[in-house]
């Protein structure tokens, strides 16, 4: 392998993406890298770890560095990747290029393939850096090589155990083995078990998972108690304070609040404080999770104006709005739609619905609340102007860890599971209509009074 800068300390390496993901320029030693992975110039970038960094950057607008490993023939490279965006282009910048040893998965934690079996493996970020049949294996109905660099989720969905157990989840937030994950591969249907072990990094750090997914009869597991509330509980307390303590450094870093920073690392450290406030959100909604899976769960069931409601989370949206260039139409003043319910789990649900709304519509758009009354509910809408929902996706998006498009940045696929959970208990119900290239409506209803809910 021919490493650049090998004999003056490390080059810098440039390249040129455009806002598709096409490349259209590179020195020498990106485009013989690009090459070795099957691309060229004019084709989408086929090197998945510095495609992932231009679109990071091209959807955050920002200057994203960070350390990547590229696996490169026989050997590994780790490179320091600077992406910055210039209007409808990214400007790569790679150097470092230290060549590693590659990293030699082994079975050893895993069960052995049954026949039938699929191996996978994972990067840091659980892209999928491998998917292979195998002994005696096939794989139909998809070709593997499509799915490299794209999230574990493009591949597997993934279901839940007895008693809602999700043992992939306990996995990645202890650092340690899984097995017996219920799982659908989503381009052919197939029910499969899920095992994997983690796998080190050069420095001994989480490098991702070495997995294998087994055709099998998938019996009935025993039962099992519900999310454990002892296993949220001490996720809670070992993650939020250390969560806190990451977002408060980066943000003081950002702020230059120590004296004066570099810009390339005010920008590196808003980075980081995003990703960390991404995965509060997800403490957050594993603790919501929990509680609403409670057989006792019920939330407060008082007299609420879900008009005003709107216009709180309309406001609470607002900054993220602007960022996005997006307006938010929240009901007028004098709007009115009494309602009974939970205050606080009504502005969760909007929250999330205006937050998602936000997210799909394109820059210079638009997204409506519309209230209303009809019959004994109240009624609220959030109308976006994004790409749309097929039909056979619509009751899909409200089940556990789904999302509408798995290989999209951002988001868990928790929060409208939560939300429809949380309506129905308040004897509502939240609905979605949509088509693709039309954007979506998303209706929460309540009771406009006091009704038993089944």
């Amino acid at each position: 392998m021919n490493v650049p800068g090998s004999e003056t300390g490390g080059a810098v390496a440039h390249a040129v993406v455009d806002a598709e993901g096409v490349l259209l320029s590179a020195d020498p030693a990106i485009e013989s890298l690009n090459a070795r992975a099957g691309g060229e110039i004019g084709e989408r970038f086929a090197v998945p770890q510095l495609a992932a960094a231009a679109w990071l950057a091209r959807r955050l607008g920002i200057l994203v560095c960070r350390r990547v490993t590229v696996a490169d023939d026989e050997n590994d490279l780790e490179l320091w990747v600077q992406a910055q965006p210039e209007g409808e282009r990214i400007r790569l910048a790679a150097s470092g290029w230290q060549e590693r040893a590659a990293w030699r998965p082994t079975r050893g934690t895993l069960p052995p393939l049954l026949e039938g079996g699929i191996d996978w493996e994972t990067d840091a970020a659980l892209r999928l850096t491998h998917v292979a049949a195998g002994p005696g294996a096939r794989i139909a109905g998809f070709d593997p090589m499509s799915l490299l660099g794209r999230p574990l989720t493009a591949l597997f969905g993934f279901d839940e155990g007895a008693g809602g157990a999700m043992p992939i989840l306990d996995a990645l937030a202890r650092r340690r083995p899984f097995r017996d994950q219920p799982a659908t591969i989503r381009q052919t249907g197939q029910a499969v078990s899920l095992s994997a072990a983690i796998r080190p990094d050069a420095r001994g750090d989480f490098g991702g998972l070495a997995g294998a997914a087994l055709f099998a009869d998938i019996a009935a597991p025993p039962a099992a108690d519900p999310l454990s509330s002892v296993f949220t509980t001490g996720l809670d307390r070992a993650l939020r304070a250390p969560l806190s303590r990451i977002i408060a450094d980066a943000d003081a870093i950002g702020a230059a609040a120590e004296g004066p920073v570099a810009a390339d690392y005010v920008d590196y450290a808003a980075d980081i404080a995003s990703a960390g406030r991404h995965l509060m959100a997800l403490v957050d909604d594993l603790v919501d999770l929990q509680a609403i899976e409670r057989p006792d769960f019920a939330p407060a069931r008082v007299p609420i104006d879900l008009a005003e409601s709107a216009r709180r989370a309309a406001a609470l949206l607002s900054v993220r709005a602007d960022h996005a260039g997006v307006i938010i139409l929240k009901p007028a003043a004098d709007e009115r739609a009494p309602a009974v319910g939970d205050a606080r789990r009504v502005l969760q649900i909007l929250v999330n619905l205006i937050g998602n709304a936000v997210r799909y519509t394109p820059n210079g758009g638009a997204v409506a609340l519309d209230v209303g009354i009809t019959g004994p509910l109240a009624r609220l809408t959030v109308t976006d102007h994004g790409k749309g929902i097929a039909p056979q996706d619509q009751e899909r998006i409200f089940n556990k860890f789904e999302r509408v498009d798995p290989s999209e940045a951002g988001g868990n696929g928790l929060g409208l599971f939560i939300a429809r959970r949380l309506a129905r208990a308040m004897g509502g119900d939240l609905t979605v209509a949509s088509a693709p290239g039309e954007g979506a409506r998303f209706t929460l209803t309540l009771p406009t009074g006091v009704m038993p809910v089944a």
